[in-house]
């Protein structure tokens, strides 16, 4: 019997879920919220696949087939003109701060742990 899929940790769903070209286009090439968030830990954050995929609650397996399938289909509608939308998947939104050894720049925590820190030190 196969393993249930285990839900992925994801800091913030974005807020724009869809990207078009300016031509017109065929298709529309589907991307996951978790996927997205492999890319913005990996790519923008700049975080080793270790460190990402242990931010995510899962494997460093699992968060490198992740990634793979994302470049995979941002590399496809870049190259053939496709719009991209993002949604779905199977994710659970993140209900406490990153335990990295940096905060993300994006993370939902990080503006109301200043503040809450800012007001206990006053």
């Amino acid at each position: 019997m196969p393993r249930g899929f285990k839900c992925r940790r994801v800091c913030a769903v974005p807020e724009n879920r869809i990207f078009t070209p300016q031509k017109p286009y065929d298709r529309t090439i589907a991307l996951t919220v978790e996927e997205l968030e492999t890319i913005r830990l990996c790519d923008m954050e700049g975080l080793e696949q270790d460190d990402a995929a242990g931010s995510m609650n899962v494997s460093r397996a699992t968060f490198q087939r992740t990634l793979y399938q994302a470049r995979k289909k941002i590399a496809e509608a870049l190259c053939t003109g496709e719009a991209i939308e993002i949604g779905g998947g199977n994710y659970e939104l993140a209900e406490y701060p990153c335990r990295c050894h940096r905060r993300c720049k994006n993370c939902r925590f990080d503006n109301k742990e200043e503040k809450s820190g800012q007001q206990r030190g006053q």
